[in-house]
């Protein structure tokens, strides 16, 4: 099956990770899957939630926004700390899916907010975020343990994430927007770095899929994720 960008089914987007974007955050990255550009940037805070409180361990936490044009359309801005349903969403599962690439009692009682802006959104972009959002993430620990804020680094795996999913019986790795609006079945992977599942979020938009489709899938998003891996790894070694 040949792509509208002539891409092969299992072919991934160009990836780039730019760790030099300025920044006053502990940790930013700006992340490009294809024309998705995410800007991720890493704020750490002395204190954590309520819930948290006499813990000794800290918290990740993730916000998620789309820039005004990020679109096709001009989006109206959240005001007054309102979040959409679909962002609280996507913050929530970009959130989940940082915590397991940290040790939380290695933090300290500090909070890492990872603020995930979309600056131009062509499919993939909660995926992105993911992606990017550990680079900043990394970036931000990474400062801490430099300061010897803690003790070692509370990094204690990568993630990383990427989205498939089933175009007329065909799956497809990294949908771009128009793809993500065709396919029957769409899917987004979140893998640790050493292959282990961290989250599979995904729905049938028109008919029911088969698990032997689904783990055709989740084989197909292992191979990309291992390039998402290694750019993170390149990005922060450059760092």
């Amino acid at each position: 099956m040949s792509r509208q960008d002539g891409r092969s089914p299992e072919q991934l987007r160009p990836v780039t990770i730019d760790t030099k974007v300025r920044s006053w955050a502990e940790g930013a990255a700006l992340i490009t899957m294809g024309a998705t550009t995410v800007l991720c940037s890493a704020t750490v805070e002395g204190r954590v939630p309520v819930h948290r409180r006499g813990s000794k361990a800290g918290w990740v936490t993730a916000e998620y926004g789309m820039l005004p044009r990020a679109t096709h359309e001009r989006n109206q801005r959240e005001r007054g700390g309102r979040v959409e349903g679909r962002s609280q969403e996507i913050q929530r599962l970009i959130a989940r899916s940082l915590r397991a690439a940290v040790d939380l009692t290695r933090v300290g009682e500090r909070t890492v907010i990872v603020d995930c802006d979309v600056i131009h959104a062509d499919g993939g972009t909660r995926t992105a975020a993911i992606s990017g959002g550990y680079v900043a993430l990394a970036l931000a620990c990474r400062r801490l343990e430099e300061a010897r804020m803690v003790p070692s680094s509370p990094m204690v795996r990568q993630v990383a994430a990427v989205s498939v999913g089933l175009l007329q019986g065909t799956a497809l790795l990294d949908l771009d927007y128009r793809e993500d609006s065709q396919v029957s079945t769409d899917i987004n992977v979140v893998m640790a770095g050493d292959g282990g599942i961290i989250e599979v979020q995904g729905t049938a938009e028109r008919e029911p899929f088969s698990e032997e489709e689904l783990a055709r899938l989740i084989g197909l998003a292992r191979g990309g994720i291992s390039e998402i891996l290694a750019a993170q790894t390149r990005a922060l070694a450059q760092a």
